[in-house]
């Protein structure tokens, strides 16, 4: 987790059979502007197993002070409306989690 303390774990539920049309207005739209606000992300994964057509992505953050500061960035910066425009009929439902480490003794994280 590079050291941050707490992670927003955040799942889109994308319309059937849109992920391509929706991962290209995300990487085209969305990307620089987060580039930009909330720095670089831990990762982007799709579902396999499960819910399916669900587009996760993982921000990492000192606390919850710098997790409102970048977000309010990213929702302030002039291109972000452009994204939300363009991805609004893509996404069917979107989850936000904040989630922090859990310290378990004995048991050294991997990378």
């Amino acid at each position: 987790m590079n050291g941050k303390a707490l992670i927003d774990h955040r799942v889109y539920t994308i319309a059937l059979r849109r992920m391509p049309e929706f991962t290209e207005v995300f990487n085209r739209l969305a990307m620089p502007v987060l580039l930009q606000t909330l720095g670089q992300p831990l990762g982007f994964f799709t579902s396999m197993v499960g819910p399916q057509n669900q587009f996760v992505h993982l921000w990492a953050y000192d606390d919850l002070a710098d997790y409102e500061r970048r977000s309010r960035a990213r929702d302030l910066h002039p291109d972000f409306p452009a994204y939300l425009a363009a991805s609004a009929h893509l996404i069917t439902a979107q989850e936000t989690r904040l989630i922090r480490r859990a310290e378990m003794p004995g048991w050294t994280p991997g990378p």
